[in-house]
């Protein structure tokens, strides 16, 4: 008898065990519906038409080009390695300026002083405000003739009507300065909400034993900030190589090619070239470049392991 019911209980625990393996992914299943569609084709159509030329204003000339696009970008294509060059030294920039001074006014507002609360807003704001605004503030800060630049006049810093943003000489850091205003909040939140979660107890051994501010730093604040440092330049890095609004709307990307990063080429190619096949074969170029970085720099960095 209970040979019996133990024989008939076991059809429906392997059922309900089935049941409950297939939950996980049926509960998933709309994500990655999500993602297949807003990822994963987007990515798969762009390599695709890479292969092509795609040209709304010459259609007569489409067709399969094989490997062409890439021909061109590699060998014959004036702009691309420049381009290259400046988002290579636009992300180093900006990453780095970011994380450093971000990290210092983290630890400033999170000591206790009179109207921490309004520095801290102070130091946050930048991160509300959009990426064109953005842009107009800082044309209005760099104008000519009512900006800041008048003001710096004044003092002999600059020659009168000096344009920052019209000189080769300088347009890559002014645009890399406002961008940098825009920016260290990004890094200024979340190494704050780091170093409010180290124990006090560290600093307190850490002072009894004799150490130094600048040894307590070192010793207890910057190991507990290590993955939270590898994470927020790896997110940062990568927002920041595709960065195109500012540049777009500060820059365009002159005077001549000085700003002009990868994305912001690949953008005017699509909009004022219309070229699409070869825009696609630029972005296919600049996905696997991101990849492969982002993959080395998560091993070298060994993130989550100590």
């Amino acid at each position: 008898m209970n040979a019996l019911a133990t024989t008939s209980a076991r059809p429906g625990a392997a059922r309900r065990r089935r049941r409950r393996g297939l939950t996980p992914w049926l509960l998933l299943s709309p994500i990655v519906v999500l993602i297949s569609v807003f990822m994963a084709y987007p990515i798969i159509n762009v390599l695709y038409t890479s292969f092509f030329h795609k040209n709304v204003v010459m259609p007569w000339n489409d067709g399969f080009a094989g490997l062409d696009n890439y021909r061109r970008m590699f060998f014959d294509d004036p702009t691309f390695w420049p381009s290259l060059g400046v988002t290579g030294r636009w992300v180093l920039v900006q990453v780095t300026c970011q994380l450093v001074v971000g990290l210092v006014l983290a630890l400033i507002v999170n000591e206790r002083f009179r109207a921490r609360g309004p520095a801290r807003a102070l130091v946050f704001s930048p991160w509300a405000i959009s990426g064109v605004l953005t842009t107009s503030i800082w044309l209005l800060l760099y104008n000519p003739s009512t900006g800041i630049i008048t003001v710096l006049e004044k003092f002999g810093v600059s020659s009168v009507g000096f344009a920052p943003l019209a000189d080769v000489d300088t347009a890559f850091w002014a645009a890399a300065l406002a961008e940098l205003w825009r920016g260290i909040p990004f890094f200024a939140i979340l190494l704050l909400a780091e170093v409010q979660s180290i124990p006090h107890e560290l600093y307190e051994a850490a002072s009894v034993d004799g150490a130094s501010r600048w040894r307590r730093f070192w010793h207890v604040t910057l190991p507990h900030l290590r993955n939270v440092i590898i994470l927020s330049t790896l997110l940062r890095g990568v927002w920041e190589f595709n960065n195109v609004d500012l540049l777009y709307t500060l820059t365009n990307g002159g005077p001549g090619t000085s700003t002009t990063t990868l994305p912001l080429y690949v953008a005017q190619v699509a909009t004022i070239s219309s070229d699409f096949g070869y825009g696609s074969a630029l972005t296919t170029v600049a996905f696997v470049i991101l990849l492969v970085l982002s993959i080395l720099y998560l091993r070298l960095s060994r993130l989550g392991k100590d």
